[in-house]
């Protein structure tokens, strides 16, 4: 009682596109108020009305989001053979009575009755649940699997990491790859499948950042035609984008994750000890995703704290990640000053930080949307030069952006801050103009 199940758990339905059922209203709604139910009928006449009510809302069907009464634990066998995610909403007592008190609940009348039931009943809900959270965002990351710890939380069979990172943090790694976008290619997946030996239950753990993500999930995606994986993404770029959603793949010469496969991780871990190890232009570079973050939610995300940045860009990106896994519709949004971004990384073979080419993409992106006085808050946050590239080169990798159709691109523009357009077909003269912009 008073953990905001019924509030957050609305706002969860409502993140994640899902119906919303809400145990104690739905009891309401079909048999009265709970405080006469209780009166009229005892409390073990409502706990049975429960059960049939928490079985029949989490029953196989249509995905949905949940909120059960806090007694619910209580009832023997409620929860047998749930398949589901049970996330317990903490909150500590003084708080929950403090939001229960003076009301009409008819378990909330006595404070010496209420904490004795509030000590009683958290062994149980410690037992039962797979993910603790406290907020809206905090339930949207565990059911995106994403969770903040210690990279040594991620146990695997096999380790696969960034040559830099496992040198810097001294880890014992099994299978090293190259930094950055150097390890994306045919050859480094390829090491690595020959290198490996796995069976289907084993589980890779991959330690770097977006560019090993990217590489070790497409490796996990097909080795053995999939094993399990956990990314312990270490920069900015890894833990706000590229290592949640289970987008996975590697590049090729004519343009960048033009092979790949979609692989959820069992787990995502967040880390935020790697973050303190970043240099500058690198905490710049995963400053680009976490402005293009905040453009598609209409907020400024690059203003708050770095960890509070990693919190709700990673939880923004579940959510529209869970609404589309596998890339079907609204999930293009992400995409956002990609289409440029893109280009210019292949042009320049690669050499472009994925950051700097990003920031660039969402000028071009703004200014075509006609957010002229938005790209130049955006350069005067993420100050990116423009870069010496070949214009045609960078022209005909866009034309093979993955969202491209029949060769004519396909963009991902704003309408303003917080209204994302997806699949917006340009004249190609102005995509053009766009692009030659960007390069000096």
């Amino acid at each position: 009682m008073g953990a905001g199940k019924s509030t957050i758990g609305a706002e969860v339905a409502r993140r994640l596109g899902r119906p919303f059922h809400d145990v104690d209203a739905e009891i309401e709604g079909t048999h009265g108020p709970i405080g006469e139910l209780f009166a009229h009928r005892g409390e073990p006449a409502f706990r049975e009305l429960e059960a049939e009510f928490v079985r029949r809302a989490c029953s196989p069907g249509e995905p949905s989001v949940v909120a059960v009464g806090g007694g619910a634990v209580e009832t023997a066998g409620v929860f047998d053979g749930l398949d589901g995610l049970v996330v317990h909403l903490d909150v500590d007592v003084d708080t929950a009575w403090a939001r229960a008190r003076g009301g009409d609940r008819p378990l909330a009348q006595d404070e010496g009755e209420f904490r004795a039931r509030y000590e009683r009943r958290r062994p149980l809900y410690e037992k039962l649940a797979t993910a603790l959270a406290v907020d809206a965002e905090g339930v949207v990351l565990a059911a995106a699997g994403v969770r903040f710890g210690s990279y040594r939380d991620a146990q695997g069979d096999a380790l696969v990491a960034d040559e830099r990172v496992a040198e810097l943090h001294a880890l014992e790694a099994t299978h090293l790859v190259p930094a950055g976008e150097a390890a994306k290619t045919i050859a480094e997946a390829e090491r690595l499948w020959s290198a490996l030996r796995l069976d289907r239950e084993s589980r890779i753990v991959s330690v770097g950042g977006g560019s090993t993500t990217d590489l070790v999930g497409f490796v996990a995606a097909t080795f053995l035609r999939g094993v399990a994986w956990w990314p312990v993404p270490t920069t900015l770029v890894g833990q706000v984008d590229a290592a949640i959603g289970g987008k996975t793949g590697i590049d090729l010469p004519e343009g960048k994750n033009l092979v790949g496969a979609f692989h959820w991780p069992v787990e995502t871990v967040l880390d935020g000890s790697f973050l303190e190890t970043l240099p500058p232009d690198e905490l710049l570079n995963g400053t680009a995703e976490v402005v293009k973050t905040g453009l598609l939610a209409g907020q400024r995300f690059e203003e708050l704290p770095l960890a509070e940045q990693v919190r709700r860009c990673a939880a923004f990106k579940a959510a529209v990640c869970l609404r589309d896994p596998h890339d079907r519709g609204e999930r293009a949004q992400l995409n956002l000053g990609h289409t440029f971004a893109h280009a210019l990384e292949a042009a320049s073979g690669y050499t472009i930080p994925h950051g700097r080419a990003l920031a660039l993409g969402l000028l071009a992106a703004l200014r075509v949307s006609g957010l002229d006085a938005e790209a130049e808050r955006v350069a005067d946050v993420l100050r990116p030069d423009r870069v010496a590239l070949d214009r045609q080169a960078a022209w005909a990798a866009l034309l093979r952006d993955k969202k491209a159709v029949d060769g004519t691109p396909r963009l991902v523009l704003l309408e303003a801050p917080g209204k994302p357009l997806v699949g917006v077909e340009v004249e190609p003269e102005r995509v053009r103009a766009a692009l030659d912009a960007l390069i000096e």
